[in-house]
């Protein structure tokens, strides 16, 4: 019987708040041509990510995971820091 392998969704993006304790808030930008008109479209959002060591600060470049509800708007976790702010 083989085992169902899960794989959960991995995002790049920027940190633009760190004032919680163990959360920080991630901006993932997204670029994609727009079906009919085929003009190139930036669109933002924000995901509330759990920083359980508060490594991360504001401009730092992260990669979050998807995983289990940490509180109402928290289902994402900072798996590793890609590049420190300068």
């Amino acid at each position: 019987m083989a085992e169902r392998v899960v794989y959960k969704r991995r995002l790049t993006g920027t940190v633009t708040s760190d004032k919680c304790d163990k959360t920080v808030v991630v901006q993932v930008n997204r670029r994609f041509r727009h079906p009919i008109y085929g003009k190139f479209v930036l669109r933002r959002k924000k995901y509330m990510a759990h920083d359980a060591e508060n490594a991360c600060r504001v401009g730092d470049v992260v990669e979050i995971e998807e995983s289990r509800p940490y509180s109402r708007r928290k289902r994402w976790v900072v798996r590793r820091v890609v590049e420190r702010a300068v």
